[in-house]
């Protein structure tokens, strides 16, 4: 699933997606970690994947 990356805190590696339908989505630490990210910016577009209503990784989307 796609999105835009909305907030992100380095210190605690966790933030919030907007999903294209204007949802935000909280995502945490394991979550951000698992995507091997080391920063990320508000407005990248990202990749998601979820697991019910919650956020397992996030990713850049890469086309």
């Amino acid at each position: 699933m796609q999105a835009t990356a909305y907030t992100y805190d380095p210190e605690s590696r966790s933030g919030q997606v907007i999903l294209d339908d204007g949802t935000p989505v909280p995502f945490d630490t394991p979550a951000f970690d698992a995507g091997g990210l080391r920063l990320l910016r508000p407005g990248q577009r990202v990749r998601i994947e979820m697991d019910g209503d919650k956020v397992t990784l996030v990713t850049l989307q890469t086309f």
